[in-house]
């Protein structure tokens, strides 16, 4: 396994939507193992192959409190939303250093191709939630900066290009 370098937030590929996978492959498989360490390595709760350049519709999330509960997914999508919303400080290692408050639904339920290769239905709450909309946001070429007004944005990629430089 090998911990992957983030992709920039100017990077085209980062606001471009991801390609479907047709199979859970052997390749796929060593992506998630990669995806999983980088992840683990941040440390984060989620990440989409898009952020380490991989215009594959992978993410992994993990919000657990301890490390190794990790779901794999291949080609997520939101089957249902809940109503209430739950607000969370929300970050990128594609844009280091800056962080925004996003709400998005609280719980929501998710079909996905499992490690199995299996189309697997799940219920996330939570951080859970959260993490899983936001990998699929990055698999839809979004980033969670794209719920802000583009001036909030500007402001955000401008202090994250600052605190680079230092």
């Amino acid at each position: 396994m090998t911990v992957r370098p983030f992709i920039p937030y100017d990077d085209r590929r980062l606001h471009t939507p991801a390609e479907p996978v047709t199979a859970v492959t052997e390749t796929v498989r060593m992506i998630w193992d990669d995806m999983v360490e980088t992840m683990d390595a941040m440390p984060g709760v989620g990440l989409a192959a898009p952020q380490i350049g991989i215009m594959m519709r992978l993410a992994v999330v993990d919000a657990s409190d301890k490390r190794g509960q990790a779901v794999k997914m291949a080609n997520p999508e939101v089957l249902h939303a809940s109503v209430q919303l739950r607000a969370h400080d929300e970050a990128s290692p594609n844009l280091p250093g800056v962080w925004a408050r996003i709400e998005r639904p609280r719980a929501v339920t998710v079909r996905f191709l499992n490690e199995l290769g299996e189309m697997e239905e799940r219920d996330f709450v939570g951080l859970w939630a959260t993490s899983v909309q936001h990998q699929i946001d990055h698999l839809n070429g979004k980033t969670c900066f794209d719920h802000l007004s583009p001036l909030r944005r500007k402001m955000l990629v401008q202090k994250s290009a600052k605190l680079a430089r230092r």
